[in-house]
């Protein structure tokens, strides 16, 4: 994966969360997700944060709260808020050196497209989240999961067993394509829905 792919793929991730949190209907902010502890509303705080977590850290600064108990920023426009955060991460990014090796990122040094990966996974699935619990048919393409895996394959396994970040991954059946098979190796069900829950 080239730098700039990387980036692209951490661009198309962002426009993926955008259009679900733009498509949530007011009254499903409070909804169960397929992250079992936390409400829409939780996952996009949650998300937010993340995203402005790997923005920021570019110039050496920090989110304005912690990703796992995140500051409700939903009081306004939910979409609006996200919006400025997913502009400051792309802005962040676009003003690395084109040649960059390592970049700094919330789990450490890492080169430039592993760590636009790992931001992208991080949108993208829960952009998933929010999207099946307030039944939106928007699915991860199996193209968009083919530009996470590499940081799925790199990162995932140490995140669930340092940080408890993923559920354990779940099996995976022979008809699952690969964007089933990434949320399955993420801990999701790919099936999942408000109703199952």
């Amino acid at each position: 994966m080239t730098n700039i792919h990387g980036i692209e793929v951490l661009t198309r991730s962002h426009d993926y969360l955008r259009a679900v949190v733009a498509a949530v209907p007011e009254a499903a902010w409070a909804a169960p997700t397929p992250c079992s502890e936390w409400t829409v509303r939780q996952v996009l705080n949650h998300a937010r944060i993340d995203q402005q977590a790997f923005g920021l850290v570019l110039t050496g600064d920090q989110p304005d709260s912690d990703p796992f108990h995140p500051a409700d920023a939903l009081d306004g426009d939910p979409a609006a808020e996200l919006d400025k955060v997913l502009r400051m991460v792309a802005d962040a990014y676009a003003h690395l050196p084109a040649d960059a090796e390592q970049v700094p990122s919330p789990l450490g040094p890492m080169p430039l497209p592993l760590a636009a990966a790992t931001a992208a996974m991080d949108a993208a699935v829960h952009a998933w989240d929010i999207a099946a619990a307030t039944g939106q048919n928007r699915s991860l393409s199996t193209d968009l999961a083919e530009g996470i895996w590499p940081a799925a394959d790199q990162l995932a396994d140490q995140l669930r067993d340092s940080y408890q970040v993923f559920a354990p991954a779940l099996e995976v059946t022979a008809e699952y394509d690969r964007a089933e098979t990434l949320l399955a190796f993420l801990g999701r069900d790919p099936h999942w829905t408000p109703a199952a829950s």
